[in-house]
C-alpha cells in the first residue's frame, strides 16, 4: 500500500527586536510599501483654531476714585520730577567766569543796544544774591510790535559784538517774536512784546532781585 506524501509547512523566521512589538500593517499599506520599498509615516499636523473676538463682550473696567493721600502723593511726585528736570537743565548750562569789569562792560553793551533801537522800560535785575539763580543779571525791556522786538534783539547782539566781541551762548523766540531771549550765560537779555511782559511779569517772579531802572 502506497504511503501519502507528507506536506511540510515552512515557517519563516522573524527577527524580533528587543522591546519592540511587531506592527501589523493592512493589505493596502503592505501593497504601497512593496511599491515604494519602504513605509513612511507622515506626521499629523494639528491646526489650532484662532480665537476670535466676535461675540465676546468686554466689561468696562471701573476705577476706584483716588484717596486724598494718593492725590497728595501724585502731586508730590509731579513736583519732584519737575525739580529734577530743572536741576538737570541747570547742570548742563555752562559756567562762565568773568571779572566785575567784564560783567559791567557786558551790561552796558546790552543796555546800549536796547537804547539804540528805542526799547521801552529798560530794567536791570541783579540776581547775584539769590540762591539757585539762572544767571547773575536779567536785562528786561519791551516793544510795541513784533518787528520792534526783533529789531531790539538784533541790536543787542550787534552792540555786544562791537563793544565786547562776545557772542551769545544761545538765543530763542525769533519764531513768534513775542519774547526773544538773548543769553550770555551770566547775563540774559529779555525783549518782550509789551502785553507778554505784563503776562510773564519776571520782575515779580524774581522779587528778591535788586532792580535798577534805566531812563530812556
Amino acid at each position: 500500500m502506497a504511503k501519502k506524501p507528507v506536506k511540510k509547512t515552512i515557517t519563516k523566521k522573524t527577527t524580533k527586536s528587543a522591546g519592540k512589538v511587531p506592527v501589523r500593517l493592512s493589505a493596502e499599506t503592505n501593497l504601497k510599501a512593496g511599491k515604494a520599498g519602504k513605509t513612511t509615516a507622515k506626521p499629523v499636523k494639528k491646526t489650532a483654531k484662532k480665537a476670535t473676538s466676535k461675540g465676546i463682550v468686554k466689561k468696562p473696567s471701573i476705577r476706584k476714585p483716588l484717596t486724598d493721600k494718593q492725590l497728595d502723593q501724585r502731586a508730590a511726585n509731579v513736583i519732584a520730577n519737575s525739580e529734577k528736570k530743572n536741576v538737570q537743565k541747570k547742570s548742563k548750562r555752562p559756567k562762565k567766569t568773568s571779572t566785575s569789569k567784564e560783567t559791567s562792560s557786558l551790561l552796558d553793551a546790552i543796555v546800549e543796544g536796547m537804547q539804540e533801537k528805542k526799547a521801552k522800560n529798560i530794567m536791570i535785575l541783579n540776581l547775584s544774591a539769590i540762591e539757585n539763580r539762572v544767571a547773575d543779571y536779567f536785562v528786561i525791556c519791551d516793544a510795541d510790535s513784533k518787528t520792534h522786538v526783533e529789531s531790539i534783539a538784533g541790536g543787542v547782539e550787534d552792540e555786544v559784538i562791537k563793544l565786547t566781541s562776545e557772542k551769545p551762548y544761545h538765543s530763542e523766540g525769533q519764531q513768534n517774536s513775542e519774547w526773544i531771549l538773548v543769553d550770555y550765560i551770566n547775563i540774559v537779555a529779555h525783549v518782550f512784546l509789551r502785553e507778554f511782559r505784563e503776562l510773564y511779569n519776571l520782575e515779580a517772579l524774581w522779587g528778591d532781585a535788586e532792580i535798577t531802572l534805566i531812563n530812556n
